[in-house]
């Protein structure tokens, strides 16, 4: 992400919305912090789940504090598809059982 803010380790002075991104990431990366199966289907969706939902958590803050209606816009869209996206993996692991 070339030009991206810093983000974790940088909370100085941080802001509400600023610490619920940074709270909304760590809480991401906990969850994806699961043993590997070795098998790369299983593995790849059960660490994507996860990260979609950090896509989810860090979207619904956008909605909080945005006034953009482009951000806006983007971050409901976010939440839709990755709802999706999550809904697809975990049959995806259903069917595998």
């Amino acid at each position: 992400h070339r030009g991206a803010a810093p983000h974790a380790g940088h909370r100085g002075g941080a802001n509400t919305s600023t610490r619920e991104f940074h709270a909304a990431h760590e809480r991401m990366m906990r969850n994806m912090a699961l043993p590997y199966t070795g098998d790369a289907d299983v593995d790849f969706r059960v660490q994507m789940i996860p990260h979609h939902q950090g896509a989810i958590d860090m979207a619904r803050v956008a909605l909080r504090h945005s006034k953009d209606p482009f951000t806006r816009q983007l971050a409901e869209t976010v939440i839709i598809e990755q709802h999706r996206g999550i809904a697809e993996m975990q049959a995806g692991l259903a069917r595998r059982r």
